[in-house]
């Protein structure tokens, strides 16, 4: 039996999921901050809220924050790809 469809499955999955977690918490982030912005108490805490966090993308996307979130979400996955590997190695290690 090879553990070689297992692994692959595994680390399919890792990297699927380490690259979505951030594109959803960015995403709740943003969202939560555009629907604060429309409420009249807290309008200027959410408007700030946003232009930072696109400001704070833009970082990382050389101006573009959807290219900022794009390269936070790859550098996710890559580390979930990563990590994955080094356990499944340790769990062959151990077997």
């Amino acid at each position: 039996m090879s553990i070689l469809p297992h692994f692959l499955r595994s680390l399919l999955l890792a990297i699927t999921f380490s690259f979505i977690a951030p594109l959803l918490l960015i995403a709740v982030g943003l969202i939560t901050f555009v629907l604060m912005s429309h409420l009249p108490i807290i309008q200027n805490l959410g408007t700030l809220g946003c232009h930072q966090m696109l400001k704070f993308l833009a970082t990382f996307g050389n101006g573009h924050p959807l290219q900022g979130c794009l390269v936070i979400a790859l550098t996710f996955s890559l580390v979930g790809g990563l990590f994955d590997t080094y356990a499944c190695c340790q769990n062959q290690r151990i077997n």
